[in-house]
């Protein structure tokens, strides 16, 4: 028998109660059971989005909200900024493409952060943009973006829409939506909010609801306006995955009963202990200094060492599934995931994983180094 453990950025582990709460017997949609679970879940939305407009609950993955925020804020033709610095800021561009938009394009190395001043001075060279789409927390690289700055420079332009991917933001790092000046921000349920794939929110500003007015891009299943009206009536437009809105419920108390901020900042703990422990091993970390998030820890494979074997052999040996890179950086880079139903010792038990798997590899370092480092962050904090 082998106990496993997931430590990926998604899909993440889902806790007992949450899982307990979508055994129970399957209800019906449109009764006052639903929607009083579908009433408490939009409003502990906005509670961890930190905001009072609008949330809106879909039955689909993150990659749905973020064509919903294209179709509803924009018209073909639009001129719209995509900031990128890994794979999903690739997404969003391509999505932007597929419906006819024209792209400025903001392009970076992964391992780079987002320069909120190449945004301003793309928006002043380019009268008449209609939005800037960012990501936030990058999955792909674990940089984190800053996106407050960001919303402060979109603010000054009305007709202008700040769209953000906090996909694996949302309960992992600050994201004050309404205070920034954020106007779209999304998530999805198997990163912060503890569940299993199959249910995407976001918010909706009212500058982003008078984007939706002018929009012309065709629109059905997400056209955000069904949402807002079946909200008002406690239900949805369309059947709903009613199951993970019932964990959802049960999850979203779990994190309003640690606190919002506490949350964080045991996401921060974990990151640190994560990268300490790895950079004790003598490992180099991928994300910049100036950006790294909470959520997702990626490292250098070292020079001589496979970087899949690292991935396969902590899985099938050790029971630990980390992932590995994406696209350019398969093979170069592992990334250890800590977003979520995550505490210290999920990060001890890797550490230890990840230790016994590179002595295995031929990598040369000081047996217990990065369970010290770990336990020395935790033991501080």
């Amino acid at each position: 028998m082998q106990k496993k453990y997931l430590m990926t950025p998604g899909p993440t582990p889902v806790p007992a109660e949450v899982m307990l709460t979508m055994a129970a017997p399957m209800i019906h949609h449109r009764t006052p059971d639903f929607s009083a679970a579908f009433k408490a879940a939009i409003e502990s939305l906005k509670y961890v989005f930190e905001t009072k407009g609008d949330a809106l609950l879909f039955a689909c993955s993150g990659t749905g909200v973020m064509e919903s925020a294209i179709v509803n804020c924009f018209s073909a033709g639009d001129t719209v900024i995509v900031c990128r610095n890994g794979k999903f800021g690739d997404r969003q561009k391509q999505i932007c493409e597929v419906y006819g938009l024209t792209v400025i394009d903001l392009a970076y190395a992964w391992d780079q952060v987002v320069d909120p001043a190449d945004v301003a001075t793309a928006l002043s060279e380019n009268p008449g943009v209609r939005g800037v789409i960012v990501t936030q927390s990058e999955t792909s690289t674990g940089v984190l973006n800053d996106v407050k700055s960001i919303g402060a420079i979109v603010g000054e332009y009305d007709e202008c829409v700040l769209i953000v991917d906090s996909i694996t933001g949302i309960g992992a790092v600050e994201c004050k939506t309404d205070e920034w000046g954020l106007d779209v921000v999304m998530t999805g349920s198997q990163k912060g909010l503890m569940l299993p794939p199959g249910l995407a929110a976001l918010t909706v500003s009212e500058k982003a609801w008078r984007a939706y007015g002018r929009s012309t891009l065709p629109k059905f299943y997400f056209d955000w306006m069904k949402y807002k009206k079946n909200v008002e009536k406690d239900t949805t437009p369309f059947t709903p995955a009613v199951s993970l809105v019932l964990g959802l419920n049960e999850a979203l108390t779990m994190i309003k009963q640690e606190g919002l901020e506490n949350t964080i900042a045991r996401h921060s703990r974990l990151a640190e202990a994560t990268r300490r422990g790895c950079e004790a091993l003598g490992l180099k970390l991928f994300a910049p200094p100036e950006g790294r998030g909470n959520a997702v820890t990626p490292v250098w494979v070292p020079e001589g060492v496979d970087g899949k074997a690292i991935v396969k052999i902590m899985k099938d040996k050790h029971g630990v599934t980390i992932a590995g890179g994406q696209d350019d950086y398969a093979g170069r880079i592992f990334r250890i995931g800590h977003l979520g139903y995550f505490g210290e010792f999920d990060i001890i038990t890797t550490l230890a994983a990840l230790e016994m798997t590179l002595a295995e590899l031929g990598y040369p370092f000081e047996r217990g180094a990065g369970i010290s480092a770990a336990e020395s962050v935790f033991m501080e904090g």
